[in-house]
């Protein structure tokens, strides 16, 4: 069976989207390159699987994130740098304000538990509804609400730099993010490539 037009394009438009959501899980854009890469492979070969005329990126989302956890399992109790102190003696300090804030989002979202931090990325900054991201994680959709709900509570609290955002849209979809993920991540395309442009 012959690829069509229309799927290629649909993984080529995809990719920005996943390589930020492959960040969020990973923290580090040589990893998350390596995930999206998996992923577009693995979607390729199964393409046939696809079912035309559903959502493309739902389906390229929950190959991503399917593939992510079984990274996960594979390396069982294998620890790379956990607190962060080899990377930090090889990081280049931010010159300028938007890598302030893309540290300042980073600690943030990684103060969370990561299925709230999945479950935020995905409505917030990916603009799935909260179905769609129930359909991805696999899970209800008052979960993906809950999740959501208690990311937003620990990123929003008094004195915290970084403020969510998230306000739900009439619809269920997730919602603006001036102050939050969205635009830091629109602003700051160079973290999530790994290139500077």
């Amino acid at each position: 069976m012959q690829v069509s037009d229309e799927f290629r394009d649909g993984l080529i438009e995809a990719i920005p989207s996943l390589r930020a959501f492959a960040f969020s899980l990973i923290g580090r854009s040589d990893r998350a390159d390596d995930l999206v890469q998996e992923t577009l492979t693995k979607a390729w070969a199964n393409h046939h699987s696809f079912t035309p005329g559903t959502k493309l990126r739902a389906w390229l989302y929950t190959i991503l994130r399917n593939e992510f956890y079984s990274q996960m399992r594979k390396k069982g109790r294998e620890v790379e740098d956990v607190e962060g102190a080899y990377s930090r003696n090889l990081a280049v300090h931010p010159e300028q304000h938007g890598h302030a804030d893309m540290g300042d989002m980073n600690r943030a979202l990684n103060l969370l538990p990561a299925d709230q931090r999945e479950a935020l990325i995905l409505v917030a900054a990916s603009g799935f509804s909260y179905e769609e991201a129930a359909d991805i994680c696999e899970v209800a959709v008052g979960t993906i609400k809950s999740r959501v709900n208690r990311a937003q509570a620990a990123g929003g609290g008094p004195g915290r730099r970084w403020r969510g955002g998230v306000r739900p849209r009439p619809g269920g979809r997730g919602g603006d993010c001036s102050h939050g993920i969205a635009q830091i991540i629109s602003r700051n395309p160079e973290q999530l490539s790994g290139r500077d442009r």
